[in-house]
């Protein structure tokens, strides 16, 4: 029996659990099951509750619930060797201040840098910032609102030709896609800060990039993510660096939500295929 908790994948029992943990109702499902398919908003209670009680749960989130967060994904990239802008993570505003004072003496990189609150999607809680003044101003800022608790990092500022690249990991699909910025006066390439989609540009460049997503895709078990890859103007043909994993990815690149919920669902029973399963869907269960 295989089933679904995702809104828009059909299997044979179909249950939702938006907004709630679950409960003993699906715990008897999920035990039952031979899959599970979760959905991308899915809590980490139902995820280690599937993963727990049943060996074939989609996707596999558990480097996403183990490495929470942007200051954990890079300790995710420096556990597995990948490249990554070179980062200083701080538990708080105060930990910042009592390593480095108010004359960011000994500040392991020099302006600009990129700086990093901990949660936040879509460019939201990523900034340049040209000058320590700036930096100060940010960090008392938020001790001013109440926010000098959350943890954030900064990293060196790599110059990347005003783009970057997402790899879109959909099952053991790979898709590739630059976003770049057109105003050189803005830092962010992501499409709500304004950047443009462009899907056939370097193309020997996106195949490095995904290869490096494969490769980092089989160490970490991830086969559900928009994955952000930088390569460096001045040396293009080296490896590219990671900059974050992203869970719930925009859908424009891929051409559109309706296209990548075809393409999620191929991916779905590709994955069941190889498991020698196949859905039967007698519509029991659903709830």
């Amino acid at each position: 029996m295989i089933l679904s908790f995702h809104p828009c994948y059909e299997g044979d029992v179909n249950r939702l659990c938006a907004g709630r943990d679950p409960g003993p109702e699906e715990l008897a499902f999920i035990q039952r099951a031979s899959a599970v398919i979760l959905p991308q908003g899915c809590r980490e209670s139902l995820y280690r509750m599937a993963a727990a009680h049943c060996p074939n749960v989609f996707p596999n989130y558990e480097v996403r619930f183990a490495f929470p967060g942007k200051t954990d994904q890079i300790r995710l990239f420096r556990r597995t060797g990948f490249p990554h802008p070179r980062s200083e993570i701080f538990s708080s505003v105060a930990d910042f201040f009592s390593r480095y004072g108010d004359d960011g003496k000994g500040l392991p990189f020099s302006f600009p840098l990129v700086f990093k609150w901990n949660w936040g999607g879509e460019g939201a809680s990523v900034f340049r910032v040209d000058s320590l003044e700036a930096l100060k101003d940010m960090l008392l800022w938020e001790k001013g609102s109440g926010s000098d608790a959350l943890p954030f990092l900064i990293q060196e500022f790599l110059p990347g030709g005003n783009r970057s690249l997402r790899v879109a990991v959909i099952g053991d699909a790979l898709f590739s896609y630059w976003r770049i910025q057109p105003d050189p006066g803005r830092f962010l390439t992501n499409v709500s800060a304004g950047g443009i989609i462009d899907d056939r540009a370097d193309p020997e460049l996106q195949d490095a990039g995904r290869t490096a997503v494969r490769d980092f895709c089989g160490k970490t078990g991830i086969n559900l993510a928009g994955i952000d890859l930088l390569f460096r103007e001045s040396a293009p043909d080296e490896n590219p660096f990671f900059l974050e994993i992203n869970y719930f990815f925009g859908r424009k690149g891929l051409g559109g939500s309706e296209r990548y919920y075809g393409l999620l669902a191929q991916a779905i029973d590709r994955w069941l295929s190889r498991l020698n399963l196949k859905r039967g869907i007698t519509h029991a269960g659903t709830a």
